[in-house]
Protein backbone atom coordinates (compact mmCIF):
# COMPACT_ATOMS: atom_id res chain seq x y z
CA UNK A 1 0.00 0.00 0.00
CA UNK A 2 1.05 3.44 -0.57
CA UNK A 3 -0.96 4.75 2.32
CA UNK A 4 1.16 4.62 5.40
CA UNK A 5 -1.68 4.92 8.46
CA UNK A 6 -0.76 5.68 11.71
CA UNK A 7 0.27 2.12 13.81
CA UNK A 8 -2.12 2.87 16.53
CA UNK A 9 -6.02 3.66 17.22
CA UNK A 10 -7.18 6.48 19.47
CA UNK A 11 -8.45 5.73 23.29
CA UNK A 12 -8.55 9.03 24.63
CA UNK A 13 -9.00 12.93 23.28
CA UNK A 14 -8.18 15.90 24.34
CA UNK A 15 -10.69 18.96 23.09
CA UNK A 16 -8.90 21.97 20.95
CA UNK A 17 -10.36 24.99 21.73
CA UNK A 18 -11.09 27.04 18.69
CA UNK A 19 -10.00 30.53 17.99
CA UNK A 20 -10.65 33.60 16.02
CA UNK A 21 -8.52 35.59 14.20
CA UNK A 22 -9.49 38.68 16.45
CA UNK A 23 -8.84 36.40 19.89
CA UNK A 24 -5.20 35.75 18.23
CA UNK A 25 -4.23 38.85 17.97
CA UNK A 26 -5.14 40.06 20.86
CA UNK A 27 -3.30 36.86 22.75
CA UNK A 28 -0.21 37.64 20.23
CA UNK A 29 -0.18 41.41 21.50
CA UNK A 30 -0.82 40.26 24.75
CA UNK A 31 2.36 37.42 24.72
CA UNK A 32 5.18 40.43 23.41
CA UNK A 33 4.85 38.72 19.83
CA UNK A 34 6.34 35.54 21.70
CA UNK A 35 4.59 32.24 20.80
CA UNK A 36 6.54 30.78 24.20
CA UNK A 37 4.22 33.37 26.21
CA UNK A 38 1.06 32.35 24.26
CA UNK A 39 -1.08 30.63 26.73
CA UNK A 40 -1.36 26.70 25.59
CA UNK A 41 -5.64 26.46 25.59
CA UNK A 42 -5.30 29.70 22.99
CA UNK A 43 -3.33 27.40 20.71
CA UNK A 44 -5.13 25.56 17.93
CA UNK A 45 -2.39 23.00 16.42
CA UNK A 46 0.39 23.18 18.81
CA UNK A 47 3.91 22.95 16.90
CA UNK A 48 6.30 24.88 19.41
CA UNK A 49 8.40 21.51 19.94
CA UNK A 50 7.95 17.94 20.03
CA UNK A 51 9.67 18.11 23.59
CA UNK A 52 7.51 16.36 25.67
CA UNK A 53 4.44 16.83 23.88
CA UNK A 54 3.85 13.15 22.75
CA UNK A 55 1.22 10.91 23.39
CA UNK A 56 1.82 7.65 25.90
CA UNK A 57 0.79 4.21 24.77
CA UNK A 58 -1.53 1.98 26.39
CA UNK A 59 1.99 0.13 27.84
CA UNK A 60 3.24 3.31 29.28
CA UNK A 61 0.18 4.03 30.97
CA UNK A 62 0.08 0.63 32.71
CA UNK A 63 3.41 1.51 33.09
CA UNK A 64 2.74 4.22 35.51
CA UNK A 65 0.47 1.99 37.27
CA UNK A 66 2.58 -0.43 38.35
CA UNK A 67 5.37 1.76 39.05
CA UNK A 68 7.52 1.30 42.45
CA UNK A 69 7.63 4.27 44.22
CA UNK A 70 10.44 3.08 46.66
CA UNK A 71 12.46 6.53 47.67
CA UNK A 72 15.93 3.90 46.95
CA UNK A 73 16.17 1.20 44.49
CA UNK A 74 13.19 0.99 42.92
CA UNK A 75 11.76 -1.83 41.18
CA UNK A 76 11.27 0.79 38.73
CA UNK A 77 14.44 2.28 38.22
CA UNK A 78 16.23 -1.51 37.34
CA UNK A 79 13.73 -1.78 34.83
CA UNK A 80 14.51 1.48 33.33
CA UNK A 81 18.53 0.20 33.52
CA UNK A 82 17.98 -3.04 32.22
CA UNK A 83 15.99 -1.55 28.99
CA UNK A 84 18.76 1.52 28.69
CA UNK A 85 21.62 -1.08 28.97
CA UNK A 86 20.06 -3.38 26.16
CA UNK A 87 19.77 -0.34 23.82
CA UNK A 88 22.77 1.22 24.32
CA UNK A 89 25.36 -1.48 25.87
CA UNK A 90 26.36 1.50 28.40
CA UNK A 91 26.21 -0.21 31.76
CA UNK A 92 26.47 3.49 33.89
CA UNK A 93 22.97 5.11 33.65
CA UNK A 94 21.98 7.74 35.44
CA UNK A 95 18.14 8.74 35.02
CA UNK A 96 17.84 12.69 34.95
CA UNK A 97 14.34 14.93 34.74
CA UNK A 98 15.34 15.85 31.09
CA UNK A 99 17.97 16.24 28.91
CA UNK A 100 19.20 20.22 29.80
CA UNK A 101 19.80 18.50 33.52
CA UNK A 102 21.91 15.97 32.12
CA UNK A 103 24.14 18.80 30.15
CA UNK A 104 24.44 21.23 32.88
CA UNK A 105 25.48 17.68 35.27
CA UNK A 106 28.29 16.64 32.38
CA UNK A 107 29.44 20.55 31.34
CA UNK A 108 29.46 21.41 35.33
CA UNK A 109 32.23 18.52 35.70
CA UNK A 110 34.21 18.60 31.88
CA UNK A 111 33.65 22.44 31.30
CA UNK A 112 35.24 25.74 32.36
CA UNK A 113 36.84 28.70 31.39
CA UNK A 114 39.27 28.46 28.10
CA UNK A 115 37.70 24.82 26.89
CA UNK A 116 36.18 24.27 23.96
CA UNK A 117 33.32 21.51 22.92
CA UNK A 118 32.86 20.96 19.23
CA UNK A 119 29.66 19.53 17.64
CA UNK A 120 28.38 19.22 14.00
CA UNK A 121 25.92 21.90 15.78
CA UNK A 122 24.60 22.46 19.30
CA UNK A 123 21.08 23.18 19.94
CA UNK A 124 19.72 26.10 22.44
CA UNK A 125 20.45 24.71 26.01
CA UNK A 126 23.79 22.31 25.04
CA UNK A 127 25.03 25.58 23.83
CA UNK A 128 24.21 27.40 27.05
CA UNK A 129 25.27 25.25 29.50
CA UNK A 130 28.57 25.03 27.81
CA UNK A 131 29.07 28.71 27.74
CA UNK A 132 27.95 28.64 31.06
CA UNK A 133 30.85 26.66 32.60
CA UNK A 134 32.88 29.37 30.56
CA UNK A 135 34.00 27.15 28.16
CA UNK A 136 33.15 28.24 24.35
CA UNK A 137 30.96 25.92 21.84
CA UNK A 138 32.00 25.78 18.33
CA UNK A 139 29.48 24.51 15.63
CA UNK A 140 31.52 22.43 12.92
CA UNK A 141 28.68 21.51 10.34
CA UNK A 142 29.05 19.91 6.71
CA UNK A 143 29.19 23.31 4.25
CA UNK A 144 25.75 21.62 2.80
CA UNK A 145 23.97 22.09 5.92
CA UNK A 146 23.93 25.82 5.32
CA UNK A 147 22.13 25.66 2.41
CA UNK A 148 18.31 24.98 3.04
CA UNK A 149 18.39 24.16 -1.05
CA UNK A 150 20.80 21.25 -1.31
CA UNK A 151 19.91 17.50 -1.04
CA UNK A 152 22.24 15.88 0.68
CA UNK A 153 20.85 12.90 2.69
CA UNK A 154 23.03 13.22 6.09
CA UNK A 155 23.15 16.57 5.99
CA UNK A 156 23.93 16.55 10.06
CA UNK A 157 27.60 15.35 9.26
CA UNK A 158 30.18 17.09 11.14
CA UNK A 159 32.78 18.28 8.91
CA UNK A 160 35.31 15.87 10.18
CA UNK A 161 38.39 18.13 8.15
CA UNK A 162 37.30 20.77 10.09
CA UNK A 163 37.52 19.15 13.53
CA UNK A 164 41.13 17.64 12.74
CA UNK A 165 41.78 21.10 12.38
CA UNK A 166 40.33 22.70 15.32
CA UNK A 167 42.37 20.06 17.30
CA UNK A 168 45.64 20.54 15.64
CA UNK A 169 44.89 24.52 16.30
CA UNK A 170 43.81 24.64 19.88
CA UNK A 171 45.55 21.41 21.31
CA UNK A 172 43.58 18.25 22.35
CA UNK A 173 44.16 19.65 26.09
CA UNK A 174 41.74 22.42 25.08
CA UNK A 175 38.71 19.94 24.44
CA UNK A 176 36.97 18.11 27.52
CA UNK A 177 34.91 16.16 25.16
CA UNK A 178 34.09 16.39 21.49
CA UNK A 179 29.58 16.31 21.01
CA UNK A 180 27.66 15.16 17.71
CA UNK A 181 23.89 15.81 17.94
CA UNK A 182 21.72 13.20 16.46
CA UNK A 183 19.65 14.00 14.60
CA UNK A 184 21.23 17.83 13.94
CA UNK A 185 18.01 19.84 15.35
CA UNK A 186 19.31 23.70 14.38
CA UNK A 187 20.34 22.50 11.09
CA UNK A 188 16.85 21.22 10.27
CA UNK A 189 15.95 17.63 11.93
CA UNK A 190 19.18 16.29 9.54
CA UNK A 191 20.77 13.15 10.02
CA UNK A 192 24.37 12.15 11.16
CA UNK A 193 25.53 8.88 8.71
CA UNK A 194 27.19 6.02 10.55
CA UNK A 195 30.20 6.58 8.23
CA UNK A 196 30.59 10.24 9.57
CA UNK A 197 30.08 9.03 13.54
CA UNK A 198 33.09 6.28 12.89
CA UNK A 199 34.99 9.40 11.10
CA UNK A 200 34.59 11.81 14.11
CA UNK A 201 35.23 8.33 16.29
CA UNK A 202 38.99 7.90 14.42
CA UNK A 203 39.63 11.33 14.98
CA UNK A 204 38.64 11.28 18.65
CA UNK A 205 40.88 8.32 19.01
CA UNK A 206 43.81 10.06 17.58
CA UNK A 207 44.11 12.98 19.87
CA UNK A 208 42.98 11.05 22.80
CA UNK A 209 39.34 12.99 23.08
CA UNK A 210 35.86 11.86 24.27
CA UNK A 211 33.26 11.58 22.06
CA UNK A 212 29.72 12.08 23.51
CA UNK A 213 26.57 11.98 21.67
CA UNK A 214 23.29 14.50 21.89
CA UNK A 215 21.06 11.37 21.16
CA UNK A 216 17.84 12.92 21.93
CA UNK A 217 16.95 11.69 18.38
CA UNK A 218 18.68 8.29 18.26
CA UNK A 219 16.20 6.40 16.65
CA UNK A 220 15.06 8.72 14.26
CA UNK A 221 18.82 9.15 13.32
CA UNK A 222 19.06 5.34 13.26
CA UNK A 223 16.09 5.07 10.47
CA UNK A 224 17.91 7.31 8.61
CA UNK A 225 20.98 5.36 8.35
CA UNK A 226 19.05 2.22 7.64
CA UNK A 227 16.83 3.95 4.56
CA UNK A 228 19.65 6.46 3.40
CA UNK A 229 23.30 5.29 3.85
CA UNK A 230 24.88 2.18 2.08
CA UNK A 231 25.24 -1.23 3.09
CA UNK A 232 22.83 -0.76 5.98
CA UNK A 233 19.44 -1.60 4.67
CA UNK A 234 19.11 -4.98 6.26
CA UNK A 235 20.07 -4.40 9.39
CA UNK A 236 17.55 -3.58 12.40
CA UNK A 237 17.26 -0.46 13.85
CA UNK A 238 18.33 -1.89 16.87
CA UNK A 239 21.28 -2.51 15.97
CA UNK A 240 22.20 0.81 14.46
CA UNK A 241 21.39 2.07 17.15
CA UNK A 242 23.63 -0.10 19.41
CA UNK A 243 26.39 0.60 16.76
CA UNK A 244 26.28 4.53 16.93
CA UNK A 245 26.17 4.03 21.11
CA UNK A 246 29.28 1.55 21.13
CA UNK A 247 31.58 4.32 19.44
CA UNK A 248 30.74 7.03 22.11
CA UNK A 249 32.19 7.28 25.42
CA UNK A 250 29.16 8.70 27.23
CA UNK A 251 25.50 10.27 26.10
CA UNK A 252 22.85 12.76 26.89
CA UNK A 253 19.32 12.05 26.16
CA UNK A 254 16.53 14.03 26.70
CA UNK A 255 13.77 10.80 27.08
CA UNK A 256 10.95 13.56 26.43
CA UNK A 257 11.74 13.02 22.60
CA UNK A 258 12.94 9.49 21.06
CA UNK A 259 11.50 8.20 25.16
CA UNK A 260 8.29 8.87 24.01
CA UNK A 261 7.59 10.48 27.45
CA UNK A 262 6.36 13.74 28.88
CA UNK A 263 9.72 14.17 31.38
CA UNK A 264 12.66 12.65 31.65
CA UNK A 265 16.32 12.10 30.81
CA UNK A 266 18.73 9.92 31.05
CA UNK A 267 22.88 10.51 31.26
CA UNK A 268 25.65 7.70 29.99
CA UNK A 269 29.57 7.45 31.22
CA UNK A 270 31.88 4.45 30.00
CA UNK A 271 33.97 6.33 32.34
CA UNK A 272 33.54 4.91 35.92
CA UNK A 273 35.28 7.63 37.94
CA UNK A 274 33.13 10.26 35.67
CA UNK A 275 29.95 8.63 36.83
CA UNK A 276 31.19 8.43 40.08
CA UNK A 277 31.37 12.30 39.68
CA UNK A 278 28.41 12.21 38.53
CA UNK A 279 25.98 10.47 40.66
CA UNK A 280 27.20 12.50 43.55
CA UNK A 281 26.44 15.95 41.52
CA UNK A 282 22.93 13.72 41.03
CA UNK A 283 22.28 13.25 44.55
CA UNK A 284 23.38 17.17 44.75
CA UNK A 285 21.03 18.12 42.36
CA UNK A 286 18.56 15.96 41.46
CA UNK A 287 17.66 13.53 43.62
CA UNK A 288 18.59 10.03 44.60
CA UNK A 289 20.83 7.74 42.04
CA UNK A 290 17.82 5.33 40.93
CA UNK A 291 15.61 7.77 40.76
CA UNK A 292 17.60 11.45 39.83
CA UNK A 293 14.33 13.87 39.90
CA UNK A 294 11.66 11.44 38.85
CA UNK A 295 8.77 9.45 40.01
CA UNK A 296 8.70 5.57 39.66
CA UNK A 297 5.98 6.00 37.31
CA UNK A 298 8.35 8.25 34.84
CA UNK A 299 11.07 5.64 35.15
CA UNK A 300 8.53 3.25 33.83
CA UNK A 301 6.94 4.85 31.22
CA UNK A 302 10.48 5.27 29.93
CA UNK A 303 11.71 2.05 30.08
CA UNK A 304 8.78 1.36 27.86
CA UNK A 305 8.83 3.84 25.76
CA UNK A 306 12.40 3.02 24.59
CA UNK A 307 10.95 -0.34 23.39
CA UNK A 308 8.76 0.99 21.37
CA UNK A 309 10.76 4.58 19.67
CA UNK A 310 12.82 1.92 17.89
CA UNK A 311 9.45 -0.62 16.46
CA UNK A 312 9.57 -0.17 12.46
CA UNK A 313 5.94 0.62 11.88
CA UNK A 314 6.17 3.67 14.43
CA UNK A 315 9.46 5.01 12.52
CA UNK A 316 8.14 4.23 9.26
CA UNK A 317 5.26 6.31 10.06
CA UNK A 318 6.73 9.32 11.88
CA UNK A 319 9.16 10.27 9.19
CA UNK A 320 7.14 9.47 6.76
CA UNK A 321 4.02 12.06 8.08
CA UNK A 322 6.71 14.80 8.40
CA UNK A 323 7.91 13.83 5.07
CA UNK A 324 4.27 14.92 3.72
CA UNK A 325 3.95 18.37 5.37
CA UNK A 326 7.64 19.38 4.13
CA UNK A 327 6.24 17.73 0.56
CA UNK A 328 3.09 19.74 -0.01
CA UNK A 329 4.79 22.95 1.66
CA UNK A 330 7.73 22.42 -1.29
CA UNK A 331 4.98 21.87 -3.77
CA UNK A 332 3.09 25.11 -2.91
CA UNK A 333 6.64 26.64 -3.51
CA UNK A 334 7.40 27.25 0.14
CA UNK A 335 10.95 26.75 0.80
CA UNK A 336 12.16 24.42 3.30
CA UNK A 337 15.24 22.88 4.69
CA UNK A 338 15.90 20.06 2.01
CA UNK A 339 15.17 17.06 2.29
CA UNK A 340 12.62 17.00 5.08
CA UNK A 341 14.13 16.49 8.70
CA UNK A 342 13.01 13.40 11.17
CA UNK A 343 10.92 15.27 13.91
CA UNK A 344 10.51 18.97 12.19
CA UNK A 345 10.17 21.20 8.87
CA UNK A 346 11.90 23.68 8.91
CA UNK A 347 10.64 26.82 6.46
CA UNK A 348 13.22 29.11 5.00
CA UNK A 349 12.20 32.46 6.86
CA UNK A 350 14.50 34.27 4.50
CA UNK A 351 12.70 33.20 1.37
CA UNK A 352 9.49 32.98 2.84
CA UNK A 353 9.33 37.33 3.71
CA UNK A 354 12.16 38.78 1.66
CA UNK A 355 10.98 41.83 2.32
CA UNK A 356 11.64 41.45 6.11
CA UNK A 357 15.64 42.17 6.54
CA UNK A 358 17.50 40.01 9.21
CA UNK A 359 18.00 42.55 11.63
CA UNK A 360 14.13 42.46 12.30
CA UNK A 361 13.93 38.94 12.74
CA UNK A 362 11.84 37.19 9.52
CA UNK A 363 11.87 34.01 11.15
CA UNK A 364 9.89 35.05 14.81
CA UNK A 365 7.68 37.66 12.13
CA UNK A 366 7.05 34.50 10.10
CA UNK A 367 5.81 32.69 13.79
CA UNK A 368 3.50 35.30 14.90
CA UNK A 369 2.17 35.33 10.91
CA UNK A 370 1.36 31.50 11.05
CA UNK A 371 -0.33 31.94 15.10
CA UNK A 372 -1.99 35.23 13.80
CA UNK A 373 -3.46 32.96 10.48
CA UNK A 374 -4.22 29.61 12.05
CA UNK A 375 -3.78 29.61 15.70
CA UNK A 376 -0.58 27.47 14.97
CA UNK A 377 2.41 28.03 17.21
CA UNK A 378 5.76 27.27 16.16
CA UNK A 379 9.69 27.82 17.20
CA UNK A 380 12.07 30.79 15.28
CA UNK A 381 15.50 28.72 15.21
CA UNK A 382 17.68 31.94 13.78
CA UNK A 383 18.58 34.67 15.04
CA UNK A 384 16.48 35.33 18.37
CA UNK A 385 17.65 31.53 19.10
CA UNK A 386 21.45 32.30 18.38
CA UNK A 387 22.04 35.99 17.87
CA UNK A 388 23.13 38.64 19.98
CA UNK A 389 25.51 40.91 21.03
CA UNK A 390 29.03 38.95 20.60
CA UNK A 391 27.79 36.34 18.69
CA UNK A 392 28.06 35.31 14.66
CA UNK A 393 24.73 35.75 12.81
CA UNK A 394 23.21 32.24 11.95
CA UNK A 395 23.82 31.37 8.79
CA UNK A 396 20.02 30.58 7.82
CA UNK A 397 17.04 32.43 9.41
CA UNK A 398 14.43 29.21 10.06
CA UNK A 399 10.59 28.35 11.39
CA UNK A 400 10.44 24.85 12.80
CA UNK A 401 7.32 22.89 12.44
CA UNK A 402 7.86 20.37 15.07
CA UNK A 403 5.72 17.44 15.09
CA UNK A 404 4.95 15.80 18.31
CA UNK A 405 4.75 11.93 18.54
CA UNK A 406 1.38 10.75 18.12
CA UNK A 407 -0.51 13.18 18.46
CA UNK A 408 -1.76 14.39 15.54
CA UNK A 409 -3.87 13.14 12.47
CA UNK A 410 -3.63 13.88 9.16
CA UNK A 411 -6.23 16.05 8.82
CA UNK A 412 -4.29 18.48 11.73
CA UNK A 413 -1.64 18.52 9.61
CA UNK A 414 -3.34 19.56 6.45
CA UNK A 415 -4.94 22.19 8.36
CA UNK A 416 -1.47 23.50 8.57
CA UNK A 417 -0.35 23.19 5.01
CA UNK A 418 -3.69 24.91 3.90
CA UNK A 419 -3.08 27.88 6.55
CA UNK A 420 0.91 28.42 5.66
CA UNK A 421 0.00 28.62 2.14
CA UNK A 422 -2.44 31.11 2.92
CA UNK A 423 0.03 33.08 4.61
CA UNK A 424 2.37 32.29 2.01
CA UNK A 425 -0.04 33.88 -0.32
CA UNK A 426 -0.06 36.93 1.78
CA UNK A 427 3.25 37.25 3.26
CA UNK A 428 4.01 40.97 2.20
CA UNK A 429 1.42 42.25 4.73
CA UNK A 430 3.72 40.61 7.34
CA UNK A 431 6.09 43.32 9.59
CA UNK A 432 9.08 43.21 11.05
CA UNK A 433 10.11 43.03 14.93
CA UNK A 434 12.37 45.00 17.27
CA UNK A 435 13.09 42.86 20.66
CA UNK A 436 11.64 45.55 23.78
CA UNK A 437 12.97 43.31 26.46
CA UNK A 438 14.71 40.00 26.47
CA UNK A 439 17.46 38.25 29.08
CA UNK A 440 20.96 38.06 28.62
CA UNK A 441 20.61 33.85 28.30
CA UNK A 442 18.01 31.76 25.85
CA UNK A 443 16.23 34.88 25.13
CA UNK A 444 14.41 33.51 22.77
CA UNK A 445 12.09 32.15 25.50
CA UNK A 446 11.05 35.01 27.37
CA UNK A 447 12.25 37.73 25.09
CA UNK A 448 9.37 40.83 24.08
CA UNK A 449 8.86 42.28 20.79
CA UNK A 450 7.29 45.13 19.11
CA UNK A 451 5.86 44.83 15.25
CA UNK A 452 7.93 48.00 13.52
Amino acid sequence: MKTIIEPFRIKSVEPIRMTTRDEREVYLREAGFNPFLIHARNVLIDLLTDSGTGAMSSEQWAGVMRADESYAGAESFFRFHEVLHELTGFEHILPTHQGRASERMLFELIGGPNLIVPNNAHFDTTRANIEHSGASAIDLPILEASDPRTRHPFKGNMDVAALEELINRVGAERIPVVMLTITNNSGGGQPVSLENIRAVRQVCNRHGLRLFLDACRFAENAWFIKSREPGQHERTVREIVREMFDLADGATISAKKDGLVNIGGVLLFRDHDLFHQASNLLILTEGYITYGGLSGRDLEAMAQGFKEVVEDDYLGYRIRSTAYLGEKLLAAGIQIVEPPGGHAIYIDAKAFCPHIPVAQFPGQALSCGLYRAGGIRCCEIGSVMFGGEGRPAPKMELVRLAIPRRVYTQSHIDYVIEATIELHQQREQMRGLRITEAPEVLRHFTAQFEEI
